[in-house]
């Protein structure tokens, strides 16, 4: 319970030590800073990394969930009479399609193990989602954190490049919530709360439909 309650205090600290970074570098997602910290802070105390993931991991994934749930919240507040339904459904489509097609295709031509093929698959969808996915498709759910986790970085630390010459906040929202899940949509937050709201929209409608046609499809082409 001990190392349980130090585990927690230190990624609290990072976290409320990386936020006044993040202010000066908005480009640079909050996630990542907090990351670093959270290393300085286990090699300041000399607490071995393997030590802090088996007290925290079970924890943090608990909450994962609930957090992917309360982005509920934000969308009970958007209004959808003024969506564009029929480009919305061709943009999430195409965006959860590609987004498993281009990874798996990667991976295929560099001659990569079916497990780990399976493993890109997922690289549409948030992390609580891909590792339900990874369990149907057999695939290594560790390599699969690391996908989803990595894309997501990559996709919020590019987007204020990619993105500048968006100024609708409803696109640019949409696009992090699409790419870069919910490291997206922190991101997308800070640019305001319309691009948040379209953010979670879109993390939250592409992992449903990718969750489901994607299991049906593996299972169909073996």
């Amino acid at each position: 319970m001990f190392s349980i309650l130090i585990g927690f205090l230190i990624t609290l600290i990072a976290y409320l030590a990386a936020k006044p970074v993040n202010r000066k570098f908005p480009q640079v997602p909050l996630l990542v800073i907090a990351m670093f910290f959270v290393i300085g802070l286990l090699l300041l105390f000399r607490i071995p990394y393997e030590q802090y993931n088996t007290q925290m991991n079970g924890i943090f994934s608990h909450l994962l969930g609930y957090v992917t749930v309360a982005l509920a919240i934000p969308l009970a507040a958007m209004r959808f009479d003024d969506l564009p339904i029929k480009s919305m459904i061709g943009i999430l489509v195409f965006a959860s399609i590609s987004a498993v097609a281009l990874p798996m295709s990667l991976a295929y031509l560099l001659h990569m193990s079916e497990p780990t093929i399976m493993a890109f698959a997922t690289r549409a969808v948030t992390t609580p989602i891909a590792i339900n996915i990874a369990t149907l498709l057999h695939s290594p759910v560790t390599l699969v954190i690391l996908i989803v986790i990595l894309s997501g970085v990559i996709g919020a630390a590019f987007s204020s490049i990619i993105l500048r010459n968006i100024h609708d906040e409803r696109a640019s929202g949409l696009a992090l919530g699409l790419a870069a899940h919910a490291i997206g949509t922190a991101q997308a937050w800070q640019r305001g709360t319309v691009a948040g709201r379209y953010a979670a929209f879109g993390m939250a409608v592409n992992a449903v439909f990718t969750a489901i046609w994607l299991p049906m499809f593996v299972l169909f082409i073996k």
